[in-house]
């Protein structure tokens, strides 16, 4: 698919390669993944194949992660252990995250995600070839997703593909929290809803293409916890935010872009390149 020119220049705000330490830096909000921590810490440094950093960043000193992280940190020099000095919740997590974080590309990933991990390659060649914004989809391209809740489950199949058609949306998957974009561009997303849970990665895929960002897309397998871990899902207080943000967004998009439907980059993940 074809890109399109981007409001925002790629060198507006980046600095030269040279300026920053690593290449990416992947944010990773924990809440008791203990057990997740140690398969995908490994997967990570097994499998990524540019310079980065792993920020671990958690809410409360109880949390299993902690001692998981510490004698991690001993095997792989290149994890960080961050408390959210903001207060509990995802979205201060991934603020604390950016400030503590040096890396030129950043990466929002969940702890308990660990097949996506095949991805991440594609996602930064995305970027190196002027992408702004990597979305991931488990509904297009051959993405899937496999366990977790199932009323959660349905819920996001019908809420994606709607919103997708009713907003003119270019994401295929807007409300996936695994998310990869430029450190230059977090400034323009200004937080405006309630933090409730991961639906900041929602308000994020709209943004996005309200700015005009360029854009792109890589399909992965989702297995909702997998190992350990507890999840945070309360059905009726993610689904009253989450609505909220699926109307925000039609109105929005289709009031900025009308009929025009934004262009976007998909790459499918090759294993041998």
């Amino acid at each position: 698919m074809a890109e399109h020119s981007s409001k925002f220049p790629n060198n507006l705000f980046d600095k030269n390669q040279s300026d920053y330490p690593v290449k990416l830096s992947i944010l990773l909000p924990v809440r008791n993944e203990g057990a997740n921590l140690i398969i995908t810490l490994k997967m990570f440094n097994s499998f990524i194949s540019c310079n980065h950093e792993i920020l671990i960043i958690y809410d409360f000193p109880e949390d299993n992660s902690i001692p998981v992280v510490t004698e991690l940190q001993k095997q792989y020099k290149n994890v960080k252990l961050i408390h959210n000095a903001l207060g509990p919740g995802v979205v201060n997590a991934i603020q604390i995250g950016i400030k503590h974080s040096e890396g030129k590309y950043i990466l929002i990933y969940a702890a308990d995600e660990i097949i996506p991990v095949f991805a991440i390659n594609d996602m930064i060649k995305l970027l190196d070839t002027g992408c702004d914004f990597i979305n991931c989809t488990r509904y297009s391209y051959g993405g899937r997703r496999l366990g977790g809740n199932v009323i959660s489950g349905i819920l996001s199949i019908i809420g994606n593909k709607s919103f997708s058609f009713l907003a003119n949306s270019a994401f295929s998957d807007s409300t996936t929290g695994i998310k990869m974009f430029r450190r230059s561009i977090f400034h323009l997303f200004s937080f405006e809803f309630p933090p409730v849970g991961w639906a900041f990665a929602y308000e994020m895929s709209i943004k996005a293409q309200l700015y005009k960002l360029r854009l792109g897309e890589v399909p992965i397998t989702s297995i909702d916890r997998l190992f350990g871990g507890n999840s945070t899902f309360k059905l009726n207080k993610w689904f009253f935010q989450y609505f909220k943000l699926f109307l925000w967004g039609i109105i929005t998009l289709r009031r900025k872009n009308g009929f025009k439907h934004h262009d976007i980059t998909v790459r499918i993940p090759n294993f041998n390149n």
